[in-house]
């Protein structure tokens, strides 16, 4: 049982039962509300379960920073300056949650470094026209000068997956996500995430592994790894997953570029077709 605020309890599987409906029943598509990245990324963020008012709250730090999240609704104002007596911040507030908190009286900012860029599952799958020509051109010269396979990601080959995770790590100065990567690959049957996994010359060389969201109406990327030494294999995987996502996905959805310059330029290259916007509130 989630306890009741100020207590928390630590982000664990038990939990899961009843917090999956709840994160696929939220409209809004928002990557962070997802059990799966609550609970992969939960030392990251420390991550934390409290309850107040029937309303489920997701606290947690960035470094010394406290914020918390409100994926399933507001309490009123105040229980919220309650919370935020605590807290610096409230990280991850919709559209909608932003303009009725403006309304308040409390300080919004648009958190661009954490939207999440949307592209047209349609669009990715066929690579059409010249806005996409570079793309194009890149999975055409993988395709052509290797030979490749690919399947989904099953059980069976997750030992295959973890082989091209280890090789990305070591081609790193840093670890990145790594260790929720693993962790993913490790339970994704639990968490049920699903993937694809690519071969070149039956060797192991990238993996993309995500979730449905948004209430069925996009599907999010919540990791992908290559081998980058073979040419073209971030493109093709790209367009190779979306070509064999199911057409009631409308949209995919590929995270955040965290404020990285050179992640930024890749994510808009691809021409995403919106956004889901996300807000920062202070009091």
């Amino acid at each position: 049982m989630i306890p009741d605020y100020p207590m928390t309890a630590e982000v664990t599987m038990e939990f899961r039962p009843m917090l999956h409906p709840k994160f696929q029943s939220l409209r809004e598509g928002i990557s962070e509300f997802a059990f799966a990245n609550i609970f992969l990324f939960r030392d990251v963020h420390n991550y934390q379960l409290s309850q107040i008012a029937d309303i489920i709250i997701i606290t947690g730090s960035d470094g010394d920073v406290p914020f918390f999240m409100l994926p399933f609704g507001l309490p009123d104002k105040a229980i919220l300056n309650s919370i935020f007596h605590d807290h610096k911040n409230l990280k991850a507030a919709t559209e909608d949650q932003a303009k009725m908190l403006a309304e308040q009286g409390y300080q919004i900012l648009e958190d661009r470094d954490n939207f999440d860029y949307l592209y047209s599952r349609e669009e990715l799958a066929e690579l059409a026209g010249r806005k996409y020509h570079k793309k194009k051109n890149l999975v055409n010269a993988f395709i052509n000068n290797y030979n490749y396979e690919g399947k989904p990601l099953l059980e069976e080959f997750i030992p295959h997956a973890l082989e091209v995770l280890e090789s990305w790590r070591n081609g790193r100065d840093n670890p990145g996500d790594y260790q929720a990567s693993r962790e993913a690959l490790e339970m994704s049957e639990s968490l049920q995430l699903c993937g694809g996994i690519y071969y070149v010359d039956g060797k192991p060389a990238a993996y993309t592994l995500g979730e449905e969201l948004a209430g069925g109406e996009s599907f999010v990327i919540h990791f992908e790894k290559a081998l980058s030494q073979y040419k073209g294999i971030y493109q093709f995987v790209n367009q190779c997953f979306a070509s064999i996502l199911p057409e009631k996905y409308t949209y995919i959805n590929r995270e955040q570029d965290l404020g990285d310059p050179g992640l930024r330029q890749a994510k808009l290259s691809y021409r995403p077709v919106g956004f889901v916007k996300k807000y920062r509130v202070t009091k």
